[in-house]
């Protein structure tokens, strides 16, 4: 990573035009792609920190990094628990129930790691030349498992969840779910 690929130029994703809360769906597919972005913005962090080592770039990509995973992350989530898994497991199919249920817990771990990334990224943000030292080996591992773990529930999301979700709701329940993700977007945005 050299000086023509800046590691934290900005929040990508964050700041551009998005899809709107009118396609729930085609919102929640976004947030993945915003995640993944984010997770590909980590691993630019380690492969920067490994090669050129700290500085003020390293520092803006964590901070990047936390404020995604600390404020849109969970509302991700949250969208997710309230309305499309109660919705999948509505059509009472035992695979789809028993992936819901497993997803569920995914993000219960997924919360726990990132705890532990966090904390990581935490010091990279905070630091300074003088008082930097290198990754360790279990942070790195740490951070791949995170990486690991929500791409693989990504993929299951889109690929077995979404569809059946959509199949489940309908233009009632959509709405509903559209108002409820702009009302706790907005409360949070305003501090509330």
């Amino acid at each position: 990573m050299g000086n023509s690929m800046p590691v934290g130029v900005s929040l990508p994703g964050h700041h551009s035009p998005g899809v709107g809360f009118e396609a729930p769906f085609e919102m929640l597919t976004a947030c993945h792609e915003r995640v993944e972005r984010m997770l590909n913005l980590v691993s630019r962090l380690v492969l920067h920190l490994a090669t050129t080592g700290w500085d003020m770039q390293a520092a803006t990509a964590a901070s990047d990094i936390m404020r995604y995973f600390d404020l849109a992350a969970p509302q991700h989530h949250l969208d997710e628990e309230i309305h499309v898994f109660p919705a999948v497991l509505t059509l009472q199919k035992g695979r789809l129930d028993l992936l819901v249920y497993r997803l569920k817990q995914e993000h219960i771990q997924m919360e726990k790691n990132w705890c532990h990334i966090r904390e990581i990224l935490d010091r990279v943000a905070h630091a300074d030349e003088k008082s930097w030292t290198d990754l360790s080996r279990t942070d790195t591992v740490a951070i791949a498992l995170f990486q690991k773990i929500y791409k693989n529930h990504i993929q299951e999301e889109e690929t077995y969840i979404y569809p059946a979700a959509i199949q489940a709701l309908d233009r009632t329940q959509l709405d509903v779910m559209t108002r409820d993700m702009v009302r706790r977007r907005t409360s949070a945005s305003d501090g509330r």
